[in-house]
């Protein structure tokens, strides 16, 4: 099958506003995009995590950082604020993980700590519009390095 963002138009049209707008959030690209590769990792969405590496490489990331996202936590590379929105994509990516739940007050206020509201607006949104488009794309088994939305 076709991306079904792709056979619905006005679909990917959404999924671009959403993204323009956390692009708006005043969080940095870098962190953004960390979000991305460490929310594609989880899902297991080869295009998703293929595209932000990409782009967090035209963003200045170093293969240092990249290669350890998936195991940030054991690496010294990454900010305290990096770190909180790192947490906070995987508590909000594994919601179904915790039994109802809800993301762990003391992963959000460690966000909460580094972002203002505007910022985790942002974040919260990405890794919403992340998860959608990495159940979008591990659905319809897209290709990484050969999407048929792009």
């Amino acid at each position: 099958m076709k991306n079904p963002a792709m056979v619905l138009p006005e679909a990917m049209k959404g999924i671009q506003h959403l993204l323009k707008a956390t692009n708006q959030g005043g969080v940095p690209q870098l962190t953004l995009e960390l979000i991305g590769v460490r929310a594609s990792q989880i899902n297991g969405c080869g295009p998703c995590i293929l595209g932000h590496y990409q782009e967090a490489k035209k963003a200045g990331e170093t293969e240092e950082r990249l290669a350890v996202v998936a195991a940030w936590r054991e690496a010294p590379f990454f900010t305290d604020a990096e770190r909180a929105a790192l947490a906070l994509t995987e508590a909000v990516t594994r919601l179904a993980d915790r039994s109802g739940d809800g993301v762990p007050d003391e992963i959000w206020d460690a966000a909460a700590a580094h972002y203002d509201e505007q910022q985790l607006s942002a974040i919260v949104l990405m890794i919403a519009t992340l998860n959608l488009f990495n159940r979008i794309n591990v659905t319809v088994k897209e290709e990484a390095g050969n999407p048929s939305w792009a």
